[in-house]
């Protein structure tokens, strides 16, 4: 089977001066996701793509973590067309993807045929360069997903996730290192998805691993606390092989730092990039205009340096979403009460690194236990409850029993391989694809198996862009005027209404599922939801019995699967709601009597 271009054949203009410093530039990944919650589209990205080809750069990153997700909720953009775009205008610049280990690009494990066929389709349809973390360092998460890379013939990078707490230190990062290039890493990645590293923590780890492995080693930061540009000249000093870096429009804030200060700031020395300041200009210039267009989606809170990050450790795209995520709760206002939680979240569940996927659990779950006005783990996501009985592998720091009993009670967690317990799916999931007039080509199974409650609307062609909003609020955050979602009344009935953009880049509001079923206000045996969101399934029948604390419904949001409980034993008599609508904060659920 041939793939794309080999990465040594494309990067050979690269490979050829050992000493000097590679640049991988993230504007079409991680910056945008960082600052602007992954809404860059694929249209804005072609003409971005053919100036950074002239470029020289090590690799761009432009596919993988949250693009994927964020093309079919929210841009109505088919990821794998994108990727196949991208390579169409990359013609010798390898592309680069985040892969989530066992995760892959979703937020859960996903069995081992999946993780096959999804790194065959991805090295198939143009990416050279798989960047494979674990969001633990949990190394077994790691092992299927790197093993297919190779078979592929890709590129290889194992991550290590970067963070500090008691039970991480550079020492066991340096561990971790040996162990990555052992099982074949063709370079290694030290991925401070916060911007925590110090810049004598980054000379003594870079320095550390080369002592030890003889392997290329790549340095990613964001600048959320202003202090990613002094790790980075630590990084240069103590022989780092590749940065990563955000062009000057997208860079900054909870992005990276500029991929042109970088540049120049090695020009003329023997880290010389190579890379010419007129190519990269030209970029900088397209890149501008991007901005200008994006614009209002840019807030004040992800585009400034926040040393509290130092405390909280959220990385950059978890800020931008977190803001999304609170503003649809009606609740930005918490904010802070929220950063203060998630700390100790973080020390409850064992010191997970925070990125994707545990930044999402622990930042949704820090969220809840505000909003439940402090009464913690009231509301415990499944995806909490996954984690603590073990499903996405093994904690940093042993998690206590108290916490344990709070949120699975008397259950064992588990303690083999979390993907050993999941069995093969890809080709019922298929099956299941097909007969639903959902397949026209093969990824589009991959695109179901991940995202199953947002694919078959976006397979159906039933969604619709969002709406990129004209003007910024004048408010503290600057966050876009246009709303997202609002309610309209039409007589005497209430409809949940999205925002989006029609033919033509107009806005336009659009039904969703309507939630006019669902009373307001005090309802005798009233079972409410706490939270805007999407049902997801309803658990329970009209005259079924059912005890307090039995799942009734399960909503989706803020990525995560949210169950309702009930809150007494007793028959349901009333149910308002079905899959697909969409919920407010307040909406009656169904009657328990």
């Amino acid at each position: 089977m041939i793939y794309s271009q080999p990465f040594e054949v494309q990067n050979s203009m690269c490979a050829a001066k050992l000493d000097s410093l590679n640049i991988t530039d993230t504007t079409l990944r991680d910056a945008h996701q960082s600052l602007i919650a992954t809404r860059l589209r694929t249209e804005d990205m072609l003409p971005l793509a053919r100036a950074i080809d002239e470029v020289g750069f090590f690799s761009v990153e432009a596919w993988g973590g949250a693009t994927f997700d964020s093309c079919i909720r929210f841009l109505n953009d088919d990821p794998w067309e994108r990727l196949r775009m991208l390579k169409a205008e990359l013609k010798r610049t390898p592309i680069q993807m985040l892969l989530r280990g066992q995760n892959l690009v979703g937020y859960r494990h996903y069995p081992d045929d999946v993780v096959e066929k999804f790194v065959e389709a991805s090295a198939q349809n143009g990416v050279d360069i798989f960047r494979v973390f674990d969001a633990l360092n949990d190394i077994r998460n790691m092992k299927k997903a790197m093993e297919e890379v190779k078979n592929v013939g890709a590129h290889l990078q194992g991550a290590i996730s970067y963070t500090t707490s008691p039970v991480h230190s550079v020492a066991t990062f340096i561990d971790m290192a040996q162990e990555l290039y052992a099982l074949g890493c063709d370079s290694i990645c030290i991925k401070d998805m916060a911007g925590l590293i110090m810049p004598h923590d980054a000379r003594d780890l870079i320095v550390g691993i080369k002592k030890t492995a003889d392997v290329r080693v790549c340095l990613h930061s964001h600048c959320t606390s202003g202090v990613a540009p002094m790790s980075y000249q630590a990084a240069i000093d103590a022989g780092v092989d590749i940065l990563d870096t955000a062009m000057s429009p997208f860079a900054l804030g909870t992005s990276q730092p500029p991929t042109e200060s970088v540049v120049a700031s090695v020009a003329g020395t023997p880290r010389d990039t190579g890379i010419d300041l007129l190519p990269l200009r030209k970029v900088r210039n397209i890149c501008r205009e991007m901005r200008e267009k994006y614009e209002p989606l840019f807030n004040s809170i992800a585009d400034r340096v926040d040393s509290d990050v130092l405390i909280y450790q959220l990385p950059g795209g978890m800020i931008s979403n977190l803001v999304s995520q609170l503003k649809e709760q009606d609740a930005l206002d918490r904010l802070d009460e929220v950063f203060r939680e998630i700390p100790r979240v973080r020390e409850d569940l064992g010191y997970p690194p925070l990125v994707t996927p545990t930044s999402q659990i622990v930042g949704t779950q820090a969220v809840f236990n505000v909003l439940m006005d402090g009464e913690r783990y009231r509301n415990v996501t499944k995806e909490v409850k996954d984690y603590v009985r073990g499903l996405y592998g093994r904690s940093p720091a042993p998690i206590s029993l108290e916490i344990r009993k709070v949120i699975i009670g008397d259950e064992e967690p588990v303690t083999v391989r979390p993907a050993d317990l999941l069995e093969p799916v890809y080709e019922q999931m298929k099956k299941e694809a097909t007969e639903q007039g959902l397949v026209t080509r093969e990824e589009d199974v991959l695109t179901f198996i991940l995202y199953p409650s947002v694919a078959p609307s976006f397979l159906r062609g039933e969604r619709q862009a969002e709406a990129i909003p004209e003007k910024a609020s004048a408010g503290p955050v600057g966050v876009a005027e246009i709303p997202r979602s609002m309610e309209v009344e039409v007589d005497g009935e209430i409809f949940s209404v999205r925002i989006v953009t029609v033919e033509g880049g107009s806005v336009a509001a659009q039904a969703t599922a309507p939630s006019a079923r669902a009373p307001r206000g005090d309802v005798a045996g009233g079972v409410k939801s706490n939270m805007q969101g999407m049902v997801l399934k309803v658990m329970a029948e009209r005259g079924s019995t059912v005890r307090k604390g039995d799942t009734l419904i399960v909503l989706e949001a803020m990525k995560m699967e949210n169950p309702i409980p009930s809150p007494r034993d007793g028959t349901v008599s009333e149910i308002f709601v079905d899959a697909g609508d969409v919920v407010q904060n307040g909406d009656v659920l169904m009657v328990i009597e």
